[in-house]
């Protein structure tokens, strides 16, 4: 180990000790970034008379908190005045409703925060399962580490684990070299899938968030990042993860814990990605799902990266109901089997399909699009997919889908049967 390195082993070190009071077993992780307590050297602290519990917010049982005054100046018509972020954006992921949102289209550094695109754009050009080799621009990384030795082969699900968690920076930069070549190349990747997303505030110059002048994003943008993900395979089984184990771990506990404390704190909360640079500030995009209903927040230089996040949060689902516009098991149709031993058979929906209900009937027309085939031709197995429903947004966006599948095995009609039915058909 080089002398940078063991200088921040030891300063990790120091740091576990400090924190690990602060961070009971079973409670809220170690973290870089501020405890809901704390409070940034020089600023009055007012604390708001109201605490919030599980009671009277999205908190999970046994865990309370008191808010934290905001010492910052905000627009007179504000909701939420509280709120201590530079920019912020509460949205409904399925539909991209804006529930909130003040300097959404500022241009703002993403520190860490950056990492959730890094994720995108690898889960959809690689497979979970392809062996990544840690090369010394890895080794060399700045910043948090998952302290990664030049040479070592380690598979790309396990180091998004690693990016994702814990914001490995050496991590980042291996899955960017592996998947694009050099860091430059599958920045400019990432920069032009955002914009197909929609993102036109956003270009990134690196796969870690460090800072760089010409790396920036808005609130906007990455909250339209992290709904997109959502969308995607492994996506929430990583970003929601609050432990996991590897053998490559450089640690004798083989385990990474995930620095966003809001998994234990808040209800329903299945990610995202915790950044920090002085730079950016305390940076936080944050998923919670509730009744069906995904809702992403996003506080960018905030003074109270997880207050702002339960203010955020409670005032989104405060203002948005669910309603199921299609069951789990529900018959669709039924539908004639061509070369069958049945005639005809009922098709039903594989799962369920829930849509928000924003507060005031604005953005609640949804469309239903049925994609069926007109007949079923046999052999037929239980449980096939034969076609799917689709949930259309006035804009012509696809906001969900269900798929819908057979719900017998039918075989098919003998050779003979077959040639009887053609020749009875020329006698009709």
């Amino acid at each position: 180990m080089n002398c940078k390195k063991f200088l921040a082993a030891l300063t990790a070190a120091v740091m576990f000790v400090v924190v690990a009071e602060a961070a009971p077993e079973g409670r809220m992780p170690a973290s870089e970034l501020m405890r809901l307590d704390e409070a940034p050297r020089g600023e009055i602290v007012r604390q708001l008379p109201q605490t919030f519990t599980s009671e009277n917010s999205g908190l999970n049982p046994g865990y309370s908190v008191t808010p934290v005054q905001n010492t910052r100046p905000v627009a007179p018509d504000d909701p939420l005045p509280n709120v201590t972020a530079a920019a912020a954006i509460v949205i409904e992921a399925s539909t991209g409703h804006v529930l909130y949102e003040r300097n959404a289209d500022q241009r703002m550094f993403p520190a860490s925060t950056t990492k959730m695109m890094t994720l995108i754009t690898a889960l959809e050009s690689n497979q979970l399962d392809e062996i990544v080799t840690v090369g010394p621009g890895a080794y060399n990384a700045d910043g948090s580490t998952l302290w990664l030795d030049v040479g070592e082969k380690i598979p790309l699900g396990e180091l998004l684990y690693g990016m994702m968690l814990i914001s490995g920076n050496d991590g980042a930069i291996a899955i960017a070299e592996h998947c694009g070549g050099t860091v430059a190349d599958f920045a400019a990747k990432m920069t032009a899938r955002a914009q197909e997303l929609g993102c036109t505030g956003t270009n990134f110059t690196n796969a870690n968030g460090l800072p760089d002048a010409n790396h920036y994003t808005t609130a906007r943008d990455l909250a339209i990042m992290a709904a997109h993900g959502f969308t995607l395979p492994h996506f929430e089984e990583i970003v929601s993860a609050k432990e996991v184990s590897f053998g490559w771990i450089h640690d004798s506990t083989k385990l990474l814990r995930n620095e966003n404390q809001m998994l234990w704190l808040y209800r329903g909360c299945n990610g995202v990605k915790t950044g920090y640079t002085e730079a950016a500030g305390r940076c936080l995009v944050t998923a919670a799902k509730q009744n069906g209903v995904q809702l992403i927040a996003v506080v960018l230089d905030s003074l109270y990266i997880w207050n702002d996040s339960l203010f955020l949060l409670d005032y989104g689902f405060g203002r948005v109901s669910s309603q199921t516009l299609i069951e789990t098991g529900q018959v669709v149709k039924t539908l004639p089997i061509i070369s069958g031993r049945r005639k005809s058979m009922q098709v039903k929906t594989a799962g369920e399909i829930i849509m928000p209900v924003f507060d005031g009937g604005e953005s609640n027309a949804y469309s239903l699009v049925y994609d069926l085939p007109d007949a079923l031709t046999a052999p037929i197995k239980s449980g096939e997919t034969i076609g799917k429903i689709r949930v259309v947004l006035p804009d012509g966006r696809e906001a969900a889908s269900v798929d819908v599948v057979t719900t017998l095995d039918v075989e098919q009609k003998s050779f003979f049967r077959l040639l009887l039915d053609k020749i009875r058909g020329l006698f009709v």
